[in-house]
């Protein structure tokens, strides 16, 4: 890309900032702009940055982009929240190289859809976030020449679309921690074999110290001193605002295809950013009746939904790995959002969790009547919608189930589901045959900083 403009953001004071800026949710740290935003992830006071308005979008906005296709839909939004920072042309292109994969609406039957959200290069949803997020960080980090250090928490598919999402990236180099034994062989071998710029961390523990040590990282003043560190997790701004245009898209094409209105999304959540970006799209002023909480035995959210009370537990391992997280990160937004508010929070999201039972079920379930095969994490959405149907909720509207990965990531839960081996994709069976490349680290702040240290040596 050509034409970079030379940085105008010189301080972070309100008077020199965009017109949308940036603040955290814990209050204390000061607004920045959103190559700031970006570059730094978390914010200096542990908090998630979130914009200063939501932008919004009037019906006559919403009808002109009836016909459009995703990545215009993903311009239209982006255009908002980045406010002039990067010329419109550039940005477009950022948009357009982010998302040149389909987005399919497939139909189950008149009122239920599933959105494939796994049709990009590692097959999890986590390809529109990612590679918006490294174009984003590869623009901000050219005009300031300066390298930028990505660290990553991961459960699953965020670490293997991250690293080949920023692979090759100039100016970047990336640092992905996942927990030993808590993913599955091919997401492993996604996260461990793309080399180059990406390093992959195993650490001895779970999820949850993956991401608790990213935080310590981010808060350390001689880490930060010593690298420029960003996050490539759901809690950059610039991973989640990507994640609203399939929302956008959906409710677009129910209308222009099927003649259906205000759809309730049944989202899949672990960490819950997924669900965080729809809140942001129905905000916005997209035409969303609502959302479903898909969770699995790690239910801190769905139990606030329910009695108001957040009591963050252990993580326990499931069959839909990548939602495996105890205490989600993204609570903080959707607190942020709601303002606090409980009720105004269950009004718009219902919350329930679903077993592995309950999971293997749902998958033969689909399977024997559809033909369509599942993945756990979508079959969780699929059974959280049959249970709120069941219960008399959301039977006036149609569901679209999230589908976050494709199946073939995860062979072991289909074949103990289905008895039955299904194709993998050329692009994940070739990885099966490469060297997994990781540090073995233990849940220690000190062993992460010494890795970060190293890499300058």
């Amino acid at each position: 890309m050509q034409g970079r403009r030379k940085d105008t953001v010189t301080n972070t004071t309100a008077e020199a900032l965009p017109h949308m800026i940036y603040f955290s949710t814990s209050k204390s740290s000061t607004p920045v702009s959103m190559k700031r935003a970006t570059l730094e992830g978390l914010a200096p006071d542990g908090g998630l940055y979130v914009p200063s308005a939501i932008p919004s979008f009037t019906r006559q906005e919403i009808k002109q982009l009836e016909g459009a296709t995703f990545s215009d839909v993903g311009f239209a939004i982006a255009k908002k929240f980045v406010d002039g920072e990067i010329p419109p042309l550039e940005l477009q292109e950022i948009v357009s190289e982010c998302c040149n994969f389909p987005t399919p609406l497939v139909q189950l039957d008149p009122a239920t859809f599933v959105l494939e959200l796994f049709h990009g290069p590692t097959l999890a949803f986590k390809d529109y976030g990612a590679r918006f997020l490294a174009r984003m960080t590869g623009w901000f980090a050219a005009e300031d020449n300066r390298l930028i250090t990505v660290l990553v928490a991961t459960s699953g598919d965020t670490g293997s679309a991250v690293a080949y999402g920023f692979q090759g990236i100039p100016n970047t180099r990336v640092v992905l921690l996942y927990p030993s034994g808590k993913v599955s062989r091919l997401q492993e071998q996604q996260l461990t074999t793309a080399g180059g710029n990406v390093h992959a961390l195993e650490v001895k523990g779970d999820f949850d110290d993956c991401q608790r040590l990213v935080k310590e990282a981010f808060v350390d003043p001689s880490m930060k001193e010593r690298h420029t560190l960003t996050s490539a997790n759901s809690i950059n701004i610039s991973r989640l605002i990507p994640q609203s245009f399939y929302y956008a898209w959906a409710t677009l094409r129910l209308k222009e295809d099927h003649g259906l209105e205000n759809p309730i999304f049944s989202v899949p959540s672990g960490n819950y950013g997924n669900l965080t970006a729809g809140v942001l799209a129905k905000k916005m002023g997209f035409p969303v009746g609502g959302f479903i909480a898909a969770s699995n035995a790690n239910d801190s959210v769905t139990r606030y939904l329910t009695d108001g009370r957040y009591e963050p537990r252990p993580t326990r391992r499931t069959l839909s790995t990548a939602m495996d997280v105890g205490n989600p990160s993204n609570f903080a937004r959707l607190i942020h959002f709601y303002q606090g508010e409980h009720d105004a929070m269950a009004r718009d999201i219902t919350g329930t969790s679903v077993t592995d039972r309950e999971t293997l079920e749902t998958i033969r379930l689909v399977h024997s009547r559809f033909g369509y095969v599942m993945d756990p994490h979508t079959a969780v959405g699929y059974c959280a919608l049959l249970r709120m149907r069941q219960d008399g909720v959301y039977r006036e509207n149609p569901g679209v189930v999230l589908s976050t990965a494709h199946p073939s990531k995860f062979l072991e839960a289909i074949h103990e589901a289905l008895q039955l081996e299904i194709e993998v994709p050329e692009r994940l069976g070739c990885l099966l045959a490469k060297e997994k490349h990781s540090t073995m680290i233990k849940p220690d702040y000190r062993d992460l900083a010494d890795f970060l240290n190293g890499l300058d040596h």
